[in-house]
């Protein structure tokens, strides 16, 4: 019959697999000290980057007379009416400069909003569109998010308002 330590020796051989514990294997020299040789965990991160093109406005913009206290006879004008501090990014068309401060959004509704830009932002920077980062509501916000030309600005929209046509 054949004894204890006979029955038990392959056992004591698996031991240290079964605990996660084996012999030590020799890692690949990491290039940088201070980061590991292996990774031990994946992270999957995804970034989804809305693109804004730019699109001519309906009608040239220096035929587009904004309300400063011109009579009627030189053509139709334009006010800028309040809207909320959010506006979908999936309703705007395509975008235009104004002036250094200001850019022409013009929407799939056939709607134009301007967007003030940030002090010390030009809005000719935003002569070939902008990008921004989608975020989860699918908004643009002001105060929240940011505007990025193709040059490398980057500016925040400080307030939309929406453009009305009145008089003729």
């Amino acid at each position: 019959m054949a004894s204890l330590s006979q029955l038990l020796a392959p056992f004591v051989v698996l031991l240290p697999a079964l605990a996660g514990v084996g012999p030590a294997r020799e890692l690949a020299p990491a290039s940088d000290p201070l980061q590991p040789a292996s990774a031990q965990q994946v992270t999957i991160q995804q970034r989804v980057t809305i693109r804004i093109n730019p699109r001519p406005a309906p009608m040239p913009m220096d035929a587009m007379m904004f309300d400063n206290g011109l009579d009627e006879a030189h053509g139709p004008r334009w006010i800028e009416r309040k809207m909320g501090n959010c506006l979908s990014a999936g309703l705007i068309a395509g975008v235009q400069p104004i002036d250094n401060s200001r850019l022409l959004l013009i929407l799939n509704d056939r709607r134009l909003v301007t967007a003030r830009l940030e002090k010390g932002c030009q809005g000719r920077d935003f002569y070939s569109g902008f990008m921004v980062q989608r975020s989860d509501d699918g908004m643009i916000c002001t105060g929240r998010d940011t505007l990025r030309s193709r040059s490398g600005s980057t500016c925040q929209v400080t307030g939309f308002r929406q453009l009305v046509q009145v008089g003729g």
